[in-house]
């Protein structure tokens, strides 16, 4: 591995560095979007007992909002819903933007990657090529070794950044997607908060 990375000329060391960033990207982007840590089961209809009992005070409130992140979104509705629907899911909405923004974090860079390392590949083939040319100037054709190391250069250096670039590309799309449905499981849980919580209060203003 060091023969190839040493090889490959200087452009590899940066293709590494995409490496090593792309991967810690891609565990610390599993180990957080667990859905069942950022919805955990169960959580809205312990919430909505405690409210029916008048449990829910200001302590439990805060302990909620930082339970989770859909405990953030439940507490941010709650501590407005006495304000009207349309306020609570004003509120609602302004606390899942940020949940969905840290859901985001670093796949921008993650993309960045996916997109750069071919392209720092491409440079390492055209560099590779360059110096295939500058030998066949100074020395002629002759030196078939001197040759075969510019063209093995440009054949790493594009191979090492395809390598990168892949699985970045694939873990990207599959983190967008896992995104895509917590959000939306989210959305439902915090829908049937503001239906049950206003129905609830209508009911009880026709009795």
């Amino acid at each position: 591995m060091l023969e190839l990375v040493m090889a490959g000329g200087w452009l590899m060391v940066f293709i590494l560095l995409c490496s090593v960033l792309a991967l810690a990207i891609c565990i610390e982007r599993l180990y957080t979007l667990n859905p069942k840590k950022i919805s955990p089961p169960h959580l809205l209809a312990t919430v909505w007992k405690q409210l029916k009992a008048g449990e829910l005070d200001a302590a439990r409130l805060r302990s909620l909002k930082q339970s989770s992140p859909l405990g953030r979104i439940l507490a941010a509705g709650l501590g407005n819903a006495n304000h009207g629907r349309d306020v609570m899911k004003e509120s609602i909405q302004d606390a899942a933007s940020h949940v969905v923004h840290d859901l985001e974090r670093y796949l921008n860079t993650l993309g960045t990657i996916a997109a750069v390392a071919p392209l720092l590949g491409l440079l390492g083939t055209v560099v590779g090529m360059i110096r295939v040319f500058a030998e066949i100037m100074t020395q002629g054709t002759g030196n078939a070794s001197a040759l075969a190391g510019g063209i093995s250069e440009a054949l790493i250096t594009t191979a090492a950044g395809l390598m990168v670039a892949i699985p970045a590309l694939i873990m990207h799309r599959y983190f967008v997607g896992r995104i895509n449905e917590i959000v939306v499981g989210l959305e439902q849980e915090t829908i049937k908060l503001v239906d049950a919580l206003h129905n609830d209060d209508r009911a009880d203003s026709r009795t």
